[in-house]
């Protein structure tokens, strides 16, 4: 086993010893695992510099992760299913989404329980932490990643970082958020390249090598610093920056990907280092966005089976990941970049076997696992951002021959129509997205989380009985309604006071061209793109409100237009593009008169319902039809409903 060593930091009974259920009270155990693996062992050789790495007395890798159990304090109570939650960025997610659990309080220990869905059932959770950068603390959870040994010389490798600024500055920390940076080797290196671009797709121009320098602003003036970079014209607001340049260290990424793989094996054995004795019968992963992309990457490596040839988990969710991966297992890399051109955009996109464009190969994400017999039940659960971002489609559309694909038959695919990345919530509200841009419309209030409970239990049932989760469901070709993204705007300008991104600027995936050395880990930056990848979007109806996938009675009895897009703020820079993950939502006017004095084209609500108790029956109506069809739980019904009228409401006093 890889986990030699568990060192406990705290311990203690859950929200103060609240019982949920038959599984009863909980208990919370944190703590640091110690890994040790062997760089030689075939389970391990797709990880980037692993041999590079300093090895103990029996030849193996160490490094160590943080991590936070949650299990029955009585394990025979539980329902001997662990749910592994791959941290976003160092945040714990999976209690927040499937107990629709409030953030955690400031300076609170633990996150709030929600409605205890999952401890309820007897579901155990354990938080992973898997990010090299992270600041580890209480609140984030990290990985004390190994040193590769590198020599330095032409083949030593660079990074890149993106800055995309929303307020004016002059300095950067070398890092994507505010991780740790990669240090500059030389803060006097002279072949560094910073590079702007007007718009996601647009052509990059070299600033000046003496227009900037490795150094931050201070009080004491501009002093030099490997750790930022100073542009003395200043960053604008709106434009993309990439800089290249040659890093000091280079921590083994990957071992990240093994702490997800080797966590979730400590725990399903039992063993004298494993605190829930017994084990588990059934281990499932849930990434959400970044960790999303992070178990899309996990299956392509093939990392399923673990240095004993033992199988790892049973069932995956890789969340809001649309079809890429990441940088997580590349020399140099950032795992929390994700939009500037690189390892994450590559080829394959999709489960079965289909012929590369570029080099005329053929590969799947799931090739090497299936060679290895290791696949995975993987529930693929994507909203409308990822569509309108440029890759949703490349999971289940070829873009090249643009035909459909199908996905694996361990796989299900399913569209969360008319949503964005994140669960929408009341009140209706311009806001802050992720990346820290401002919105232009208000952002989206569908709440999708409902749809992500069905799935675990319809997970479970296939892995555990066998039971036959619904089909996907999708935009499609064959049934026109899958569509190209600029065919759809002219769909919007039913909706007064909205304005819409600029065709020519939207998000897109590349064919691109890391260098020789890309197979090795070592990237060529900038990187050479090609040809466009076609994309895909659901087709709308009369309201905008798209058509395929599992629509929520949010879109069935709609009370406004939901999009799973939005537009840069005019005062962040770029008002023609989309600002990235956030959707919109568009009231309807809540009265006739309203409608005509807004010159709103789209039914008011009185001419679409003739009251709130209509409304609401017709609500109900709608998902108990997901509910027969187990796209939603029956126990989840009336909340749904209770959500939906509490949207009505807002729309008919909105003004």
């Amino acid at each position: 086993m890889a986990v030699i060593g568990v060192e406990v930091t705290r311990k203690g009974l859950y929200t103060g010893g609240q019982s949920f259920g038959k599984a009863g009270v909980y208990e919370r155990t944190d703590g640091v695992l110690t890994f040790a693996v062997d760089p030689e062992n075939e389970a391990n050789r797709h990880i980037v510099d692993l041999k590079l790495a300093p090895r103990d007395s029996k030849g193996r890798v160490r490094f160590r992760s943080d991590f936070s159990l949650l299990a029955p304090k009585d394990p025979s109570r539980g329902n001997g299913r662990l749910l592994v939650d791959i941290v976003n960025r160092g945040r714990k997610k999976v209690v927040d989404t499937f107990n629709r659990a409030p953030s955690k309080p400031e300076g609170s220990w633990e996150n709030p329980p929600g409605d205890g869905f999952l401890f309820v059932k007897g579901y155990s959770v354990v938080s992973i932490g898997w990010q090299w950068d992270v600041h580890r603390s209480d609140a984030l959870l990290g990985l004390e990643a190994p040193q590769a040994q590198i020599a330095d010389g032409p083949f030593r490798g660079q990074t890149i970082v993106e800055i995309r600024p929303n307020v004016p500055e002059k300095t950067r920390l070398l890092a994507n958020r505010i991780h740790q940076p990669y240090r500059a080797a030389r803060v006097d290196d002279d072949n560094g390249l910073l590079l702007v671009r007007d718009w996601e797709d647009g052509p990059e121009t070299v600033i000046p090598r003496s227009r900037w320098r490795f150094a931050r602003e201070t009080e004491k003036g501009v002093v030099a610093s490997a750790e930022h970079i100073y542009l003395e014209t200043g960053f604008i607001p709106g434009k993309i920056y990439h800089f290249v340049y040659t890093p000091e260290n280079a921590p083994v990424v990957g071992t990240g990907l093994l702490a997800v793989r080797d966590a979730a094996v400590w725990l399903r054995h039992p063993s004298d280092l494993n605190p829930v004795s017994g084990g588990f019968e059934r281990i499932y992963g849930y990434g959400v966005s970044q960790t999303g992309r992070l178990l899309r990457h996990f299956l392509y490596l093939g990392l399923n089976r673990d240095e004993e040839g033992r199988i790892v988990y049973d069932g995956l969710i890789p969340h809001v990941a649309g079809g890429r991966r990441g940088e997580f297992n590349h020399r140099f890399a950032q795992p929390s970049q994700q939009s500037a051109p690189g390892f994450g955009q590559l080829f394959p996109f999709a489960d079965n076997e289909e012929k590369d464009p570029s080099t005329g190969s053929r590969d799947g994400l799931l090739r090497r696992l299936r060679q290895s017999e290791a696949v995975p039940k993987v529930f693929y659960t994507n909203t409308s951002a990822e569509y309108w971002r440029g890759d949703g489609s490349l999971i289940h559309i070829d873009p090249i021959r643009r035909s459909d694909l199908e996905p694996a038959p361990e796989a299900r695919i399913y569209h969360f129509a008319g949503t964005q990345h994140i669960p929408g919530s009341l009140p209706l509200a311009m806001g802050i997205g992720p990346d820290g841009s401002r919105g232009r419309h208000p952002f989206s209030i569908v709440d999708y989380r409902p749809l992500l409970r069905a799935a675990i239990v319809n997970l479970d049932l296939w892995t555990s009985e066998g039971i036959e989760p619904p089909p996907s469901r999708h935009p499609r070709l064959d049934d026109q309604t899958a569509v190209p993204r600029a065919d759809l705007l002219s769909r919007f300008t039913a909706v007064p006071h909205w304005a819409f991104p600029d065709p020519e600027r939207l998000w897109v995936v590349r064919e691109i061209d890391l260098g020789a050395d890309a197979g090795s880990g070592i990237a060529r930056y900038p990187v050479r793109e090609g040809k466009t990848c076609a994309c895909y979007v659901s087709a709308v109806d009369s309201d905008g409100n798209e058509v395929a996938g599992i629509r929520l009675p949010d879109l069935e009895f709609p009370i406004g237009t939901h999009t799973g897009w939005n537009l840069r703020h005019p005062e962040t820079g770029a008002p023609e593009q989309m600002i990235a993950m956030q959707g919109s939502t568009s009231f309807f006017a809540p009265s006739v008169s309203a409608r005509k004095a807004a010159d709103d084209p789209r039914p008011s609500l009185p001419e679409r319902y003739r009251n709130r108790e209509e409304y609401i029956a017709r609500v109900r109506e709608a998902a108990l039809r997901l509910a027969a069809d187990r796209y939603l739980l029956e126990e989840d019904v009336e909340i749904v409903v209770s959500a939906c009228a509490q949207r009505y409401d807002a729309a008919m006093a909105a003004v």
